[in-house]
């Protein structure tokens, strides 16, 4: 899984990693042997059927779970619209009220997998409560009990948010959702992998994962879904995936997914990431001192997470003089883009500073010395 070389660092993995050795060994027999489709009860069908249900149940491992409330899609995109879209009308077409109109909590810093279903259905007719952040990007969980009406249907809060690597109180929002009786969903593509997911923990009824944030490949993802929770299929069609999501199932991809969660949970790189992180941010304050100033919380955030602003600069001039590095200005969707992040706007970010920033994300293959050199680099243009 090298990436990088002396020329060549990589720090962009909260935007993608690369596939894990592992990954690919597990994914190798079906690019050439076993064809069949899953849902062929003959002999060429039977190795892609096992596949698929042995990837199901590593994913139910790592989040502690049942494999039969682990639902494969296409990535946490999916996954998220699956939830938001469902619950409304899953709630709409129970409602003994026809004019009854479904309510959907969420928050100012959610990844646009969130954002984006959420004006649809306002256009559908549903509500949605937007919650602000404090300017650490953390949602208050009283904010969210206060949002809350007897037509709340949903509540949706990320796990950690993806530009700044801050850890929401998802567990303390779990249990006002419990108590009011309101469905609870996490946005978990990027803590998968990097932080303890295990969804009676958090407290959740519905859960994201993103295969291509933990090493598998791009196009495959989970929807964790407590048993009991009901939701109408996104994708109609076959009777796939127990009637929940039309198909045909791929046992290469699957099989990807359910070896990264393996390694996840066998060969955790959250302690060795949380050093390093600290190392980089410990030379940045040495080097720049006042010049850097770091976003999102200062403790309760992603492991391998550093975004840091260069205030009067901009974050992408300085990208491109940092050659070699692959690094985001924010949100690896949005790169390119000269606009303030919405994660920092709502933090309520000065622009001077919103716009110097550059997001440094640690992967499994990072090493102190590639990190010492990106600070070297970053001297010779600040």
């Amino acid at each position: 899984m090298t990436q990088t070389s002396p020329d060549r660092i990589y720090l962009d993995y909260n935007a993608s990693t690369p596939i894990a050795p592992e990954v690919a060994t597990a994914m190798r027999p079906f690019l050439s042997d076993h064809f069949g489709n899953p849902s062929s009860g003959h002999w060429a069908g039977q190795p892609a059927r096992e596949a698929v249900e042995t990837a199901r149940g590593q994913v139910a491992t790592l989040l502690g779970c049942r494999a039969d409330e682990i639902l494969l899609t296409s990535g946490g995109s999916e996954a998220n619209n699956h939830v938001i879209k469902s619950v409304v009308a899953t709630m709409r077409a129970t409602a003994t009220t026809a004019s009854r109109t479904p309510h959907v909590i969420t928050t100012a810093v959610e990844h646009p997998a969130v954002l984006e279903p959420c004006r649809v259905i306002e256009q559908l007719g549903a509500r949605v409560t937007t919650v602000p952040v404090d300017s650490h990007g953390v949602v208050d969980p009283d904010d969210i009990r206060r949002a809350i009406t007897p037509h709340t249907v949903l509540i949706s809060v990320m796990h950690a948010n993806n530009e700044v690597g801050t850890v929401q109180p998802v567990a303390e929002i779990g249990r006002i959702a419990r108590d009011h009786d309101v469905r609870f969903h996490t946005d978990a593509a990027q803590s998968v992998g990097k932080i303890p997911t295990r969804v009676d923990d958090l407290e959740v009824d519905l859960l994201s994962v993103a295969g291509h944030k933990l090493y598998a490949p791009k196009g495959i993802g989970a929807l964790y879904v407590r048993t009991g929770v009901t939701l109408a299929p996104l994708i109609h069609g076959g009777g796939h995936e127990r009637g929940q999501r039309a198909g045909t199932e791929s046992a290469l991809l699957a099989s990807g997914l359910g070896a990264a969660c393996l390694l996840a949970a066998s060969d955790p790189c959250g302690d060795r990431l949380l050093v390093l992180r600290e190392h980089f941010w410990s030379r940045l304050q040495t080097t720049f001192d006042e010049r850097v100033v770091l976003n999102g919380h200062p403790n309760h955030r992603l492991p391998n997470t550093v975004s840091v602003a260069f205030p009067g600069r901009f974050g992408d001039e300085m990208l491109a003089k940092l050659a070699g590095v692959a690094a985001s200005t924010g949100s690896a969707c949005h790169t390119g883009v000269r606009n303030m992040s919405p994660v920092l706007a709502a933090m309520g970010v000065p622009d001077e500073v919103a716009f110097g920033t550059i997001r440094f994300s640690l992967g499994r293959t990072t090493t102190a010395a590639e990190l010492d050199e990106v600070v070297r680099r970053l001297e010779s243009c600040v």
